[in-house]
């Protein structure tokens, strides 16, 4: 008997770890996943200059195999312990948050994450 919701086998979600259960969402994180560079924030002119400064430090190191991801969901950022964005994030680990980086601040952070 199920009352009260007891004796219910409980849904399974797709991905404990997106906010949408991995069905696709605005937020970015679905496709952060396949992304070994991320940039977080929520989207504002900061974020969106980060973003363009990594593809050119990426450009500039003739890194064409680099994804570069962008996470909007605060709950995904917070997961990265990050407090202040935007961030940057480079194969898992948080290299940057609370500033906008040049490229070429980006290129040595890189290179030295990748050694």
């Amino acid at each position: 008997m199920a009352l009260f919701g007891f004796g219910k086998k409980k849904e399974e979600k797709k991905s404990a770890s997106c906010c949408c259960s991995g069905e696709g969402c605005a937020s970015g994180c679905c496709d952060a996943k396949e992304a070994s560079v991320l940039i977080l924030g929520s989207g504002c002119k900061s974020c969106q200059t980060l973003e363009a400064n990594t593809r050119a430090a990426l450009a500039q190191m003739g890194d064409t195999q680099s994804v570069v991801g962008h996470v909007t969901d605060f709950t995904e950022i917070a997961r990265y312990g990050v407090m202040t964005t935007p961030a940057l994030v480079v194969d898992g680990k948080v290299l940057s948050s609370g500033q906008v980086l040049k490229p070429e601040e980006i290129a040595a952070l890189l290179a030295e994450a990748r050694r």
